[in-house]
Order: structure tokens, then C-alpha cells, then sequence
């Protein structure tokens, strides 16, 4: 099973040409259960994962996203939008949902409740309540680029557009989301795309892990 994964990881690439072939709906929605299942900091999840299909609205954000060709030649386009406000509200909701899930009472949670609302009052503004929230969006991206390389999908993550014109195209601010990063799924199309079959550069082992005593 790990050398699956290995292969899948090894065979991925950030795919700059797609051929326009629509993903299965089973498949799409492995990917995002993968996401789904990603861990975060004590599993607050404080994201939400946008799934874009329709091509009209993949060419929209594609203006946005300096014209990558992989929005409208993909099938599917994954926005990680993070929440825009994040207070003990939100704990609450989400010690109740693990009271339920787990079948006990809310007050046997107390004092992890008192954990998550101490860590977001140390994290102080909403700015840096942001940036913690992205962080744990990135897990979930690294996830799901594993996810769609072992079904055989292409996955290329963007950072490349501007967050505050996606965000009004799809109406983000009166979601109280805020975009942080995108990720176009589809198929490669070899044909087009110069930087398929390219070997893959990472840096060395031996570079890249520092063992210490």
C-alpha cells in the first residue's frame, strides 16, 4: 500500500494542460472525503472546501487566476476558503458535534472546549486567527493532492490569484469565507503540456533530512 502511495506521488505533477475529460462523480467525491478526513489543529476544521464544476463559473475565476488554462481545461475546480470570523462560537458547534458523534455529554468536554478557546484568544486578531485557519487548510490541500494522484487524477495547486476579486465573484465575504488557496482536477494532456513526462526534482535525501543526535 506505502508504495502505492510513493508511485502515485512520484507520478504526479503540477499539470499545466488538461484535455477537458470530466472526472466521475464517484471519484470527485473520494477526493473530497480525503480532504474531509484531513487532521487539523484539534480537529476544529476551520475551512471550507468549495467544489466548482460548472465550466461558466471555472472561466470566471479563471480571470482571476491569471488565465491558467487548467480552470477551463480541467473538470473541476477546489477552492479552500478559510472562515472569515472564528470565536467560541464555532467551539461550541464543534464540541457539541463531538458530544454527539462520540455519545457523551457536552460536559466531559469541558476542559477541551477551555483548550481550543484559549489557543484562539492567544492567537490574538483576526489576522493571525487567519493565518493559523490557512494553515490547517494546507493539510487538507496536501491530502487531497495524495488522494486525486492515487485515483489517477491530476491535481495542480494555485496560489496565483487574487483573493479579494474570488472572493466577490463567488460571493465568499456573506459566507464569511475567505479564500486562501485553489486546486484545478482533471487529466493531463501530454500532448500540449512541455513539463509532462519531466523527470521529478526534489532535493536529495541526504539534503533534505538532517538527523539529530
Amino acid at each position: 500500500m506505502f508504495t502505492d502511495v510513493l508511485n502515485a506521488l512520484n507520478w504526479r505533477y503540477a499539470t499545466k494542460r488538461m484535455n477537458g475529460q470530466s472526472i466521475p462523480q464517484a471519484t470527485i467525491d473520494r477526493i473530497v472525503e480525503a480532504a474531509r478526513l484531513a487532521p487539523s489543529s484539534y480537529g476544529l476544521q476551520p475551512y471550507t472546501l468549495l467544489v466548482i464544476e460548472d465550466p461558466e463559473l471555472r472561466a470566471k475565476v479563471q480571470q482571476q487566476a491569471a488565465q491558467q488554462p487548467q480552470l477551463s481545461e480541467g473538470s473541476h475546480l477546489l477552492v479552500f476558503a478559510t472562515w472569515t470570523t472564528l470565536d467560541e462560537h464555532h467551539v461550541d458547534e464543534f464540541i457539541a458535534l463531538i458530544a454527539n458523534e462520540r455519545e457523551i455529554p457536552v460536559s466531559e468536554l469541558n476542559d477541551y472546549s477551555s483548550a481550543i478557546k484559549g489557543t484562539l484568544e492567544t492567537l490574538g486578531d483576526t489576522a493571525a486567527k487567519q493565518q493559523w485557519a490557512a494553515r490547517q487548510a494546507y493539510i487538507a490541500l496536501g491530502l487531497t493532492l495524495t488522494a486525486a494522484a492515487l485515483e489517477g487524477v491530476d491535481a495542480t495547486p494555485m496560489e496565483g490569484f487574487d483573493p479579494k476579486e474570488l472572493d466577490r465573484l463567488l460571493g465568499l465575504p456573506e459566507k464569511n469565507l475567505n479564500s486562501v488557496v485553489i486546486a484545478a482536477l482533471g487529466y493531463r494532456d501530454e500532448t500540449r503540456d512541455d513539463t509532462a513526462g519531466q523527470a521529478k526534482v526534489r532535493r536529495p535525501l541526504a539534503q533534505f533530512r538532517q538527523l539529530l543526535a
